[in-house]
């Protein structure tokens, strides 16, 4: 018979290889409201993954804790398998929504001063600013004044903020906010970048499209529950509603159509809903049969955006 403590060690040792981050059963009250209730979500190592929610849904509440700003009011949270304390924030990079710069101090010496809050040398943050500005090509903004940059460039000094010190994890809240399309783009790469190094990521948006390009997995919060969670693609999987859109050559087949549920339809193209046991093989099949010539076939999934104003609405 194996003894507690050695199953409790078979599960650290489980947790630490597969989970940077483990959340259970997390509290948190405010008098009367719950801004967090009975919230449980691991995060694997080395994902991206997405916390979403609307507005008020408790999702600053929850980073809130994981950085150690506030502290559960019960459950708890590990850090690779270990109770979630005050020694592991050197080992997190967050960047808030709320941007967090000293606008009167110099590019440099506010981001060498952040590397050394994180325990960096003086030596090794400094060498960690200048390669960050050279990778980003602003080596010319060390002398700039915060109050000097616009809303993006001040953007990508949180980013260097956040990542100069190598942290094991990342929290991005709306890390995209103000850039324009080619510095968003520069940040992109670098998350995944830095994903595939290793490093595992929290991204928060209500940008649900940037969600689909970037995260594998997600996890839905609303009045402070989980609601939802799991992997995109799977997620897209479990919320779909056997759609299919059939392009085709010539005019349609009526006496078709008049047999099956049709959504949608335009000239040389049509939406139906097809509830058979073999889905679409079996309407790819029936449309044939037909004589129709068919030039494209698609099954048509749920995007995140549906699932989430679908899984709110619904909560």
């Amino acid at each position: 018979m194996i003894s507690i403590e050695r199953t409790t060690a078979i599960l650290n040792f489980y947790f630490r290889s597969m989970y940077l981050l483990t959340l259970q059963h997390i509290v948190k009250q405010y008098g009367t409201y719950r801004a967090s209730d009975d919230v449980s979500f691991e995060i694997p190592k080395g994902k991206i993954f997405g916390l979403l929610g609307p507005n008020g849904a408790g999702k600053t509440t929850l980073i809130r804790m994981i950085t150690r700003i506030l502290y559960p009011d019960a459950g708890s949270i590990l850090f690779n398998g270990e109770q979630l304390t005050d020694k592991h924030t050197e080992n997190i990079g967050y960047m808030p929504e709320e941007r967090g710069l000293y606008k009167k101090m110099k590019v440099g010496e506010h981001l060498i001063y952040l590397g050394r809050l994180k325990g960096l040398s003086q030596t090794q943050a400094k060498e960690n600013v200048n390669h960050w500005l050279k990778k980003f090509e602003i080596e010319s903004w060390m002398n700039k004044n915060i109050e000097e940059l616009s809303k993006g460039m001040s953007q990508k000094v949180q980013f260097i903020a956040t990542v100069l010190h190598n942290p094991e994890l990342l929290i991005l809240d709306e890390p995209f906010s103000g850039l324009d399309p080619i510095n968003s783009k520069l940040i992109e790469e670098e998350i995944h970048a830095m994903s595939k190094q290793g490093k595992t990521i929290i991204f928060s948006t209500h940008r649900m499209e940037q969600v689909e390009e970037i995260c594998d997995e997600i996890v839905l919060v609303n009045k402070g529950k989980k609601i939802l969670d799991g992997g995109v693609k799977e997620l897209k999987q479990r919320f779909k509603e056997n759609k299919f859109r059939i392009s085709f050559a010539g005019e349609i087949n009526n006496g078709l159509l008049n047999n099956l549920n049709v959504v949608e339809q335009n000239k040389g193209e049509v939406t139906v809903k097809f509830d058979e046991e073999h889905k679409g093989n079996s309407l790819l099949k029936l449309f044939v049969e037909h004589g129709m010539e068919v030039s494209s076939f698609n099954e048509l999934l749920p995007s995140i955006n549906e699932i989430f104003i679908r899984q709110v609405e619904a909560n």
